[in-house]
């Protein structure tokens, strides 16, 4: 059963201020980072899918997961001195040990089985094609961050350094035809940057909290706790896999519409149907032409049916319940996916952020207001065996 600890520690990546040795016109912060690796991860994932390369997404997923885990507790340690370190064998496994020796506590009630692929994690040296898009999707997403910093940087100390050992990182990726195709196609680009604005897109922007959680921020951490819930109640690896997506890409939306409250929402009646249609419209004109069209079925589960139960039954996609999922379709083979989950999980955050704000000091009213709403609503919620009241009494 996740725990407090380490819904708080998940969230200390929001924390985290990259490039922070450099003259910056925005704040870039670690969670959001990572989850813009994610979502370029996913990219190259399915090109590489499309091209008839087996990938392992639970691999890919937990591998982003624990790099997670591995940069929250490493904290500000420059690049230049971390890849020194990882060049140096003995020196790498040490400074793994020593982290997953903090970590252990953290993670130890997630079961032993978690807990050993974390460490094969960081132990295992060989060059799959999983580990290689984390590592592109890194450096793509770390190449994204610098082109605004050296703007505001232009001919400063170690800029065209940073930008020539970039280049030459991404360039070592030309075997991912993902890669190739983020450099020449302009629509492809265009997705990702599409995704990156909501780095920018504030959640609650009217509220001053700490931490102050973007949009894409707390799409990764919805997109962790979908995955970690969907292996606690042992749903199928593809089922798995569809809950942690449809996390990372719940909130995608927004971008077009910005982040409307809840309240604001329901304040007029037939105001959410509206703003749903009118996400579904733009979503076509701006979002679906800039994906391959034979993906586009599986995103519109992933970012527009995002709390909805599907399972593909006879050939069709098919509306089920949660019973279902957990009996007759938790079975790779029916592509499943639990929105219900992932409902529970968005709850969770959106609970834990206001948490988090009211202990650093916000005496909002809409804060307490989201925390005990959340947290008397979830209270009794229980899904798949799993009772959500017991993790809202871990906060009380």
């Amino acid at each position: 059963m996740i725990r407090k600890a380490l819904l708080l520690k998940f969230l200390d990546a929001a924390y985290m201020q990259r490039w922070n040795d450099k003259i910056r016109p925005v704040e870039l912060i670690e969670l959001d980072k990572q989850a813009h690796k994610m979502i370029v991860a996913w990219f190259l994932a399915r090109v590489e899918e499309d091209r008839g390369a087996r990938i392992d997404w639970t691999r890919l997923i937990e591998g982003g997961l624990f790099e997670l885990l591995q940069r929250i507790v490493i904290t500000d340690l420059k690049p230049q001195i971390f890849y020194k370190i990882k060049a140096d064998t003995k020196k790498y496994r040490q400074l793994n040990e020593w982290v997953y020796g903090e970590l252990r506590p953290l993670i130890s009630p997630l079961g032993k089985a978690f807990c050993r692929r974390y460490q094969d994690h960081f132990l295992e040296l060989e060059n799959t094609v999983e580990r290689r898009i984390l590592t592109a999707a890194h450096f793509y997403a770390t190449r994204w961050e610098f082109l605004i910093v050296e703007r505001a940087n232009p001919g400063g100390y170690e800029i065209e350094e940073i930008r020539a050992e970039l280049d030459a990182k991404i360039a070592g990726f030309d075997d991912l035809k993902g890669m190739a195709l983020l450099s020449s196609e302009r629509r492809f680009r265009n997705f990702i940057d599409l995704c990156g604005q909501l780095r920018f897109q504030s959640r609650w922007a009217h509220l001053h909290r700490i931490p102050k959680t973007s949009v894409l921020g707390h799409s990764l951490y919805v997109a962790i706790l979908s995955y970690l819930f969907s292996q606690e109640i042992k749903a199928c690896p593809r089922r798995c896999v569809n809950n942690y997506l449809t996390g990372l890409f719940h909130d995608l939306p927004e971008v077009l519409t910005r982040d409307i409250i809840s309240p604001v929402k329901r304040s007029v009646e037939g105001l959410s149907e509206l703003i749903k249609g009118y996400e579904k419209e733009r979503m076509d004109q701006e979002v679906y032409v800039l994906l391959p069209e034979r993906w586009h079925a599986e995103f519109e589960m992933y970012s527009e049916r995002e709390f909805e139960n599907f399972a593909t039954v006879n050939g069709a996609l098919t509306t089920v319940s949660a019973a279902d999922l957990q009996g007759k379709y938790n079975e790779d083979v029916f592509n499943p996916k639990d929105g219900e989950l992932v409902k529970r999980a968005d709850h969770l955050a959106a609970f834990v952020e206001a948490y988090a704000g009211i202990r650093n000091g916000s005496t909002s009213q809409d804060l307490q207001y989201a925390r005990i709403k959340i947290g008397s609503q979830e209270q009794q919620a229980q899904y798949g065996g799993l009772h959500f009241g017991e993790i809202y009494s871990d906060f009380d």
